[in-house]
């Protein structure tokens, strides 16, 4: 457990001999050194100012009494490898990392502790009448005793970072597995499993469905930029839920897009954070849509500017039962005089049946658009006039448009 010393940092095993009968002494003044030793790192580290709790205080008493008995160990034997206090210290910085707290204030309180500890009991070597040389000699032992168990906490405070992290994950995915399962959540539990997962809970998200990478492609992770939205890259399709969505320019423009790597995504509507599978429902059908070239096949699209065209293909069978019904009257011309037809048709209803305005938006002739009209009116006859009718005609007109751009 014990760790290799660097060349910088003195081993104390070259240097002038302690007398073994001081490490007996020093280990009888052991407690009263650990009070003042523990004094001083609370009244210059703040972290440690106030033990949070009993808890706490018995961690720091116990990490001042192991590091002054391994140094007064290697006094007494200088081969002594202090694996097991090494392992005490192992195990308090897996804990720091583990409590998602940082190794500052620990590393603080071993430099602070460890000075004054070489102060006191060098105080007592001189107070004995020994020489210079065994004040040195316990100096280069009380660095040498910092450097190991410093060594040791921040090795445990690795290995604490990378299991603290694959837990977050752990509990991150479960919580994407609970806002996204299908019927909405109860609030009590998203509240619960966002604590455990150190996510901040908004009261509104969105989900983004994103594209597959191709096979002759590299999957790629989401730029750090990222940070704040729970992240799924291994469901098909890949999806994310963000946080507060139209609260912050974060999740608009450019920038989110550079965020998600060039990788084509549908953002759903925002919804409450306990309905986001609806979200993901509607995101998923766009991004279906983006692959067809019926919406946008690059970047990112935003389901609430297409909110009718997602509405038209809910329900594909009946979108094509209602173009067959309320467009029979053009399978009775040629298919070039029908897509022009159905143009013009189109251009008509949406512009309240003003000629010139339709003109303008098909780039012919007037009176083309009233030749056209009036073979309109032939095939259709009154119903081009009744509300209801021209209603089904825009959707089955409109559908028929987005239809015939993707062939």
């Amino acid at each position: 457990m014990a760790s290799p010393t660097p060349h910088e940092v003195p081993d104390g095993r070259g240097a002038a001999p302690v007398p073994p009968a001081l490490a007996e002494l020093l280990r009888a003044q052991l407690k009263s050194v650990a009070d003042e030793v523990e004094e001083e790192v609370r009244r210059q580290v703040p972290e440690y100012a106030r033990p949070a709790d009993d808890t706490e205080r018995k961690r720091l008493r116990e990490g001042v009494v192991q590091a002054l008995t391994l140094f007064v160990d290697h006094i007494a034997d200088p081969c002594d490898d202090g694996e097991s206090i090494a392992a005490t210290y192992y195990e308090l910085g897996r804990g720091t990392a583990v409590q998602g707290r940082g190794l500052d204030a620990l590393q603080s309180a071993l430099r602070v502790g460890g000075m004054h500890a070489w102060r006191l009991m060098g105080r007592t070597a001189e107070d004995l009448g020994l020489d210079s040389t065994v004040v040195a000699a316990l100096g280069e032992i009380a660095f040498r005793t910092v450097h190991e168990v410093a060594e040791a906490a921040a090795a445990g405070y690795a290995a604490g970072q990378l299991r603290s992290t694959d837990e977050l994950e752990r509990r991150r995915k479960r919580l994407l597995k609970l806002l996204l399962g299908g019927d909405p959540v109860a609030s009590e539990a998203v509240q619960d499993l966002a604590h455990h997962a150190r996510w901040p809970v908004p009261r509104r998200i969105a989900v983004v469905a994103l594209a597959t990478a191709s096979p002759d492609q590299r999957e790629e992770g989401l730029s750090p930029g990222m940070a704040g939205a729970l992240v799924d890259m291994e469901s098909r399709p890949p999806r994310m839920v963000v946080p507060d969505p139209d609260g912050s320019g974060r999740w608009a423009g450019r920038g989110f897009a550079l965020a998600l790597r060039g990788r084509p995504a549908a953002v759903g509507p925002t919804v409450p954070v306990t309905e986001g599978a609806r979200s993901l429902r509607v995101a998923a059908r766009a991004l279906g849509l983006m692959g067809r070239g019926i919406l946008p096949r690059q970047g990112v699209v935003r389901c609430a500017d297409h909110l009718s065209t997602l509405l038209l293909h809910s329900d594909e069978p009946l979108l094509d039962d209602l173009r067959a019904h309320a467009l029979r009257p053009l399978d009775t011309v040629l298919p070039g005089q029908r897509a022009r037809l159905a143009e013009t048709l189109l251009a008509w209803l949406l512009s309240g049946s003003n000629v010139p305005d339709v003109a303008a938006r098909l780039h012919i002739h007037p009176q083309t658009v009233r030749y056209r009209l009036r073979q309109l009116e032939k095939l259709f006859g009154d119903a081009l006039h009744d509300p209801g009718t021209r209603l089904d005609l825009i959707l089955a007109l409109r559908a028929e448009s987005l239809h015939t751009r993707t062939e």
